[in-house]
């Protein structure tokens, strides 16, 4: 089976063996195709068309091809729509035919969001070859584990061989360190053939800071109207933002036909600014649930600070009517300042009351619902969720961001008690909401995950002391002595020590948490998955209590319910009421004769279930 899909710009393959050019470059006066292997005199010059637009169709190039577009007869520059960048953000563009992938997973419909146990990893970084490949020979110990989604972070082509993947410059070409487009259609392939969903970490609210050319000949896609933490923001509102808004847009599509992925998770669209109706993320979500052929399950996630309760409404059949889901950071800051007691940055908007908090998330999602954030400098923040099922919500202990922007990428496992870690990794992962690990967590991984990139000289600087005094609000960080103690995010070392050390699973406490991840999963997909469809007839409580701890309790469709008790604290609960249901889980240290005369162990954990 072939998938492939046709975009209005770049080099596109035609059936007769021709390829089609198309830039749009309004800010110039002629381009030219410069095919990589010809010498100047065989430039191919693309006919101007209508606002902005060039295009030439040609049989003089074929699959394999490295080109370039060369602008007004002067700058060279890659094309932005480059399916792949074999020799990085400032080489040449190759020509890829996706019609010589041969799919096999035709059968393949996606899952069911009510079934996601997401595993958030980086390409690089998840094993030592840092490859597609690398992951495809994790898959079967991620089947095993008990996920059904693997969420990669951005693969799009970044400068450099090491990166985030959130400062790439052209977002439909895989990094080519990763491997070619076929490596990345073979993971999403063998991924189907164990059951699993893949999804896609997305950047669309700016380009990074090295590779991009757009501003040299279309300038009309970026607005000095908008500013965003990386500079002026993209043109999604303004005058000529069509082709800006089609680019992303046609993106999105692009992904989840020509390499089946199975949903997009959306960088930060708080960052995104349009003033336009409807906004580019209204639009996008739309064309997606349109492009999707019935039957086929596409999930599209959303990273937004802003708590806009508004983009995950359910249709009348508890349908989403735009997106899925949303990261809930606020689940992950309450529950952190119960684990580990920091109360620096965002966390002080948590500390005051985080029992309550966390509560209020496991019960109806976000914590900030329309209150004041003083971390947001006495802004509100965040809208009513009332009507929306818990599977509108991820849930997380560790992610990406909660590791990698702490000074040294610290686990949570090395920086507070285990057993507090056990209680929230068993809340989290029995709760209906959908719960994320972050790669290795689930063997108690002590491997630190820090920022890294790959600059050029002058960037490097740059970005090593921004990053170095990001840190200076921080009481450990004030002497600028300090601060030079954090690592170098372009040194290849800060790289590799961030790479996972499997060697370790095979250890006793390692293999214990691992024991532990199965073990809860095994559990969801047994007793808690079923009871999730349909979501939107779920109904929830909680009541925090500092000196009686946590309850909170889920009423189902089907009438049964679910019920927590929880005790966070490092001292023991006396005066405990357990309902009248059976258990289904207990942390180890739990007795249960002294649940039976009110008493509740230091950080443990007590789920119920009346079926």
């Amino acid at each position: 089976m072939k998938r492939r899909y046709d975009m209005p710009f770049g080099a596109e393959c035609r059936e007769d063996g021709s390829v089609r050019f198309r830039l749009w470059a309004p800010a110039a006066r002629g381009v030219e195709v410069c095919p990589a292997d010809f010498d100047g005199s065989k430039l191919i010059p693309l006919e101007q068309r209508d606002q902005g637009w060039f295009e030439v169709i040609t049989d003089a190039t074929k699959p394999g091809t490295l080109y370039r577009f060369r602008i007004d007869g002067a700058k060279e520059v890659p094309d932005p729509a480059s399916r792949f960048q074999p020799q990085d953000v400032h080489g040449p563009s190759q020509v890829i035919d996706p019609n010589t992938f041969e799919w096999k997973d035709d059968g393949w419909r996606g899952r069911g969001w009510n079934e996601a146990v997401i595993y958030e990893l980086h390409v690089g970084a998840f094993t030592q070859p840092g490859t597609f490949g690398g992951v495809k020979e994790r898959l079967d110990y991620l089947e095993h584990l008990g996920v059904t989604a693997i969420e990669l972070m951005p693969v799009s082509d970044f400068p450099g061989k090491r990166n985030w993947g959130y400062d790439g410059v052209f977002p439909f070409a895989p990094d080519s360190s990763y491997g070619r487009p076929e490596d990345l259609k073979e993971l999403v392939q063998a991924a189907h053939d164990r059951g699993i969903m893949v999804l896609l970490d997305v950047v669309y609210n700016h380009f990074g800071p090295e590779g991009n050319y757009l501003g040299a000949y279309a300038p009309q896609f970026f607005t000095h109207r908008h500013k965003t933490p990386w500079g002026n923001g993209i043109n999604f509102d303004g005058v000529e933002s069509r082709v800006v808004r089609d680019f992303f847009i046609h993106n999105a599509l692009y992904w989840l036909t020509e390499y089946h992925l199975d949903g997009l998770r959306l960088d930060a669209v708080d960052t995104i600014v349009d003033d336009s109706t409807p906004d580019i993320l209204t639009e996008l979500a739309a064309a997606v649930r349109k492009a999707v052929v019935p039957g086929r399950k596409v999930h599209l996630i959303l990273e937004n600070d802003r708590n806009q309760s508004s983009r995950l409404r359910r249709t009348a059949q508890c349908q989403p009517q735009a997106y899925d889901a949303q990261w809930d950071d606020d689940i992950h800051h309450a529950l952190h300042v119960l684990i580990t007691g920091e109360k620096d940055g965002y966390y002080s908007d948590y500390t005051e009351r985080p029992l309550d908090q966390l509560g209020r998330c496991l019960a109806s999602g976000f914590a900030y619902q329309g209150e004041i954030s003083l971390y947001r400098n006495g802004q509100a923040r965040g809208e009513s969720t009332g009507g929306l099922p818990p599977t509108a919500f991820v849930s997380f202990l560790q992610n990406h961001d909660q590791v990698g922007n702490r000074a040294f990428g610290e686990r949570i496992v090395t920086i507070a008690d285990p057993c507090a870690v056990r209680a929230g990794v068993e809340i989290l992962q029995l709760a209906p909401a959908p719960p994320m690990l972050f790669m290795g967590e689930e063997f108690g991984t002590q491997s630190p995950f820090l920022f890294f990139c790959d600059f050029e000289k002058d960037l490097a600087a740059a970005v090593t002391a921004g990053r170095r005094n990001e840190f200076a609000r921080f009481v450990r960080f004030n002497d600028p002595n300090a601060r030079k103690g954090i690592p170098d995010p372009n040194a290849e070392s800060t790289f590799d020590i961030s790479h996972l050390d499997w060697h370790v699973i095979e250890q006793p406490s390692h293999q214990s948490w691992l024991r532990l991840y199965q073990k809860l999963i095994k559990l969801r997909h047994q007793l808690i998955v079923p009871r999730l469809s349909p979501p939107c007839g779920i109904h929830a409580t909680y009541t925090a209590d500092k000196d009686r701890g946590l309850t909170a309790q889920w009423e189902f469709a089907d009438r049964s319910r679910l019920f927590l008790l929880a005790n966070l604290t490092a001292v023991p609960l006396s005066a405990v009421t357990s309902p009248d249901f059976p258990i289904i889980y207990a942390s180890e240290q739990v007795r249960q004769n002294e649940l039976k005369q009110g008493r509740l162990p230091p950080w443990s954990v007590v789920w119920f279930l009346k079926s």
